[in-house]
């Protein structure tokens, strides 16, 4: 994860991650990716504010469960053929920040198939939940 990911705004949150989850995916916007599946490497951070994510009955209900991640990316997978994937980052970052509980994510896709020469091609995108600003999370001086 970057450092610039580690700000002031995010200080007060957990971060709550699932790494290199492998998925077969449609995906792919030239002819000769088209029609079969490709090995696609999926990587989530989330950021939940403490107050919202630290437990005090040891119980699952009071966090955010990993099967959440797991199922948004389940979900959008079944939908069909993805041409880019920018559009597979988006939605799922969309679909992520859509959680009461989580404040900012970063989602990140790589396909490790795709040149002989290099480990993976990808993009990664990082997010505030709609109306949440760096800015607006640093505590200010009265």
């Amino acid at each position: 994860m970057s450092d610039a990911f580690l700000t002031p705004a995010l200080a007060r949150c957990r971060r709550l991650f699932l790494r290199n989850h492998v998925v077969d995916i449609n995906i792919g916007a030239h002819a000769f990716e088209q029609g079969h599946p490709q090995r696609v490497r999926i990587n989530v951070d989330l950021y939940v504010p403490l107050v919202c994510s630290t437990p005090v009955d040891d119980d699952l209900r009071e966090v955010v469960d990993y099967d959440f991640v797991r199922e948004v990316v389940r979900e959008r997978v079944s939908r069909g053929h993805i041409q880019l994937q920018e559009t597979l980052a988006d939605d799922l970052l969309r679909t992520l920040l859509a959680h009461p509980q989580v404040l900012a994510a970063r989602v990140s896709t790589e396909k490790p198939d795709v040149y002989p020469d290099c480990e993976a091609v990808g993009v990664e995108v990082f997010g505030f939940k709609d109306g949440v600003s760096a800015d607006a999370l640093v505590p200010r001086p009265h």
